[in-house]
This record gives structure tokens, sequence and C-alpha cells, in this order.
């Protein structure tokens, strides 16, 4: 009777694991895309993780607002902090200031929020920087467009390398271009103060190559792409003047 018992008891713990992975993979097959989630209207994108344009597009400028914030609160506050942009900040806090922009940014009228990166919770300059670098990092498509990516790189290696690089950078859509110039106008800040902050040229350009560029297709060869991601953040940065020389602030 016992061994009865035990069999009958295998057998339905059997049947009833069976069951449960049925229904989850009916509710895995049944449940709608985000995509389609998007088109209802039901989810809205999102600051992290889309495409620069699209972020621009919703907010009717050429640089997201949350990349000013971050700027502007390490202008007033980080430009002498030593490690500035090569520091970690609490991975936890990062994300939570990531949750609460995405948050906010779903509502329509988010554009009229302005976020408090002054509030004491981010306090911790590092936390702002490292928001920012994950802003970037996770755009769908980096700031370096993907195509693009293999003139630059041929850029990098031309004898003629600012006229080259200055040219490529007018080709490049007005979110990115815009954004851009921004970004690396704030870095040429950090390197100011690199006898404070101890971040040199080189020191941002490790930091910000693999952020801002990369192939869409690496195939084997990330090693030699991360030397010209470093060398190509590192040169728009030392020759900054000379490639956004003839254009309008």
């Amino acid at each position: 009777c016992r061994q009865k018992s035990r069999r009958t008891w295998k057998f339905r713990r059997k049947f009833d694991k069976n069951r449960v992975k049925s229904r989850l993979k009916k509710f895995i097959s049944r449940r709608p895309s985000l995509k389609t989630l998007q088109e209802k209207g039901l989810i809205k994108d999102q600051i992290f993780g889309s495409h620069l344009h699209t972020v621009c597009e919703r907010e009717h400028s050429t640089v997201p607002w949350f990349v000013k914030q971050c700027i502007e609160a390490v202008e007033k506050r980080g430009l002498d902090v030593d490690g500035i942009y090569r520091v970690s900040g609490n991975l936890a806090t990062i994300q939570k200031l990531r949750f609460i922009v995405n948050q906010v940014t779903s509502d329509t009228q988010y554009y009229v929020f302005k976020l408090n990166l002054d509030d004491s919770q981010w306090e911790d300059i590092h936390v702002v920087t490292g928001a920012l670098k994950m802003f970037f990092r996770e755009l769908s498509e980096p700031l370096f467009p993907y195509s693009f990516f293999e003139r630059f790189v041929e850029a990098i290696s031309n004898n003629e390398k600012i006229e080259t690089m200055r040219s490529l950078v007018k080709r490049l859509p007005p979110p990115n271009h815009d954004t851009m110039k921004i970004l690396f106008r704030h870095l040429t800040k950090i390197v100011a103060k690199a006898s404070q902050n101890l971040m040199s040229t080189q020191s941002l350009g490790i930091v910000f190559g693999p952020t801002l560029l990369r192939a869409e297709n690496e195939s084997g060869n990330v090693a030699v792409h991360m030397v010209y991601q470093n060398q190509i953040a590192e040169f728009m940065l030392t020759e900054y003047d000379k490639i956004f020389s003839s254009e309008e602030d």
C-alpha cells in the first residue's frame, strides 16, 4: 500500500509540474509583445534604452534633457572631484535614478518636470555620472551611429584627421551632432581641472570610447575596436575646438 501510495504521489507531483509548465507556455505565447503594448499606448517609450532620435523627438529638442541635467550637476559640483567619470557610483542608487527618470518621462507632460539632481539622495556625484554613462551605454544605437563607425575608424588613421573628423561630425543627424557637441564641450571642462580631478584626455577616452561608439557587429575584433574607440574619443576631446571651430553655439 505504501509503495502504491508513493507511486501515486510521484505521479501527481509530475502531473502538476507538467500542468504548470503547460499553463506558463500558454501564458507566454498569448502575452502581447512589448511593441504591441507600446503601439496601444499601454507602455510609453522610455529615456533609457531608446533611440536618441526618439528621445529628442518626444522632447522637441536635439539634446536629451536628462543629458543636460546631468552635465549641469557635474559642472556645478563635480569638476574638481577626484576620478570624476572614472569612479563608479553605487549601482543600486544609479538604478533608482534610472527608474525614476523612466517613470517620470512616461507621462506626456514629463517635460514640465525638472529633475532635482541636487536632492540629497543624489548627493554622490558619481551616481549622476554613472547614470549619464548608463544612458549613453544603453542607447539602442550609440551616439556615434553604426553607419559612421567605420568612417571614424578610417578618419583616426588619416593624415588629415581634423578635417576628416570635422566633415564627419557635420554629416551626423542633428540629435547626434548636438548631443556630441555638448558632451565633449563638457568633457573639455573636466580636462581643464585635471590637476584636481586627475582625469586626463586619455583617461576620459578610455571611459567614454566604448560607451559612445561601437561596431554593429563586433565579429571577433573587440580588442582592435576598443583601441580605435579610445583613440577617437580622446582625439575628439583633444581637438574639440578645431573640430567644432566653424560652428556657432
